[in-house]
């Protein structure tokens, strides 16, 4: 039972009642309405791909290393990877 100073709310209003028996049949997926009105279907939640793959790795570094590219505050294991990405092309060029 809902207190004197907070409704309960699935009475608010007619649009949050909880669904009736009748409501709960009728339901279909999203992808077919969305598909039945011409609508395009949402992307997926997140960032969008960016084609230069990453691989999520652990890894364990020198405390030193990591103070170091903290100190320059955020995105620090961005410019990790980009230096570790400039070691490779340098090797790879010799």
């Amino acid at each position: 039972m809902a207190s004197k100073h907070k409704p309960d709310p699935f009475m608010v209003d007619f649009e949050t009642a909880p669904l009736t028996d009748e409501e709960i049949k009728r339901l279909r997926p999203a992808r077919e309405v969305f598909v039945e009105l011409g609508l395009p279907l949402p992307g997926k939640p997140g960032r969008p791909p960016t084609g230069n793959g990453k691989q999520q790795v652990t890894l364990r570094l020198d405390n030193e290393i990591v103070d170091f590219f903290k100190a320059d505050g955020p995105g620090w294991q961005t410019r990790l990877n980009e230096e570790l990405a400039n070691v490779v092309r340098q090797r790879k060029k010799a």
